[in-house]
């Protein structure tokens, strides 16, 4: 049984040249230009109840994960399947900046289906959890960081979501915002929901979560429990700062090649990908 299923997900990106290679695609249909995959054959299957910590250095598809996860877009290849209401909480996540907080509450709100006496009786919880003052009837887009993160951590735990998917969230703001917002977590958790907790902070996911996801550029390196993960993550963690500053940039040129193809202009449909250009080839065009 499980609550949320991923079968081979991968999600790629066009990198256009020019503006002109766009417009190509759109009228003339066809394409030229690079195919990026920020994941790619992702599987993976978490059960009701379970905590997963999603880890990864910079690059590695850690907010794309977050995105296909709160079903904010949907992958290139690949089934998802998400059993359950979800929330994602990140950083001005779903704000609109030119709305007032109170106002940015009631479109949330509505945007899930919520009757506005549904958002009337829950708002004075959310304005309680954010604890921004007066700020909460300004412009969201004159706030900080921490006061957006703030805002969004209150309106999602608030609306009851099945799935909770928080990226970098408690990265912003400070340590007693934090302990409130893992006190609530905690809560969560006690309830039996899934939660996906996306941090560079291996310590908090140690501390926090059952299951560890460790993400590296696109493709799942490890998936299991948590203190598996994290001490594999760890060694390579160690082994990755040893490098010189040389051979870390080799180490991620070559992942990044492995996820870039290239694809000459051909009509769509009936495409055919290059393989990936060496260093050589690529200067001398």
């Amino acid at each position: 049984m499980y609550q949320v299923k991923f079968e081979n997900v991968s999600k790629r990106y066009t990198l256009y040249n020019k503006p002109t290679d766009k417009l190509k695609e759109i009228f003339l249909n066809k394409t030229n230009g690079k195919q990026f995959y920020a994941l790619r054959n992702v599987t993976f299957e978490v059960p009701p109840g379970e905590v997963v910590g999603i880890i990864g250095i910079n690059g590695s598809g850690k907010s794309t994960m977050s995105n296909l996860l709160a079903d904010v877009m949907p992958p290139t290849h690949g089934q998802i399947e998400l059993k359950g209401k979800t929330a994602l909480i990140a950083i001005s996540s779903g704000l609109n900046g030119n709305l007032t907080g109170m106002e940015n509450i009631e479109l949330k709100g509505l945007m899930l289906g919520m009757t506005k006496h549904e958002i009337a009786e829950l708002t004075p919880e959310i304005i309680d959890f954010a604890d921004i003052g007066d700020f909460i009837h300004q412009p969201v887009k004159t706030y900080s960081s921490g006061m957006k993160s703030r805002l969004g951590f209150a309106i999602s735990i608030n609306i009851d979501p099945d799935i909770l998917v928080i990226d970098e969230a408690l990265s912003v703001g400070d340590q007693t915002f934090t302990d409130k917002c893992l006190a609530k977590m905690n809560e969560f958790k006690d309830q039996g929901k899934t939660i996906f907790f996306i941090s560079h902070s291996v310590s908090q996911v140690r501390q926090f979560c059952t299951l560890g996801l460790w993400l590296e550029f696109g493709e799942v390196r490890e998936y299991g429990p948590v203190e598996e993960v994290a001490r594999e993550y760890n060694k390579f963690l160690k082994w990755f700062r040893n490098l010189s500053k040389d051979q870390q940039d080799a180490f991620k040129a070559d992942k990044l090649k492995r996820r870039t193809t290239v694809v000459e202009s051909t009509e769509l449909g009936e495409t055919y990908i290059l393989p990936p250009l060496t260093e050589e080839e690529l200067a001398n065009r």
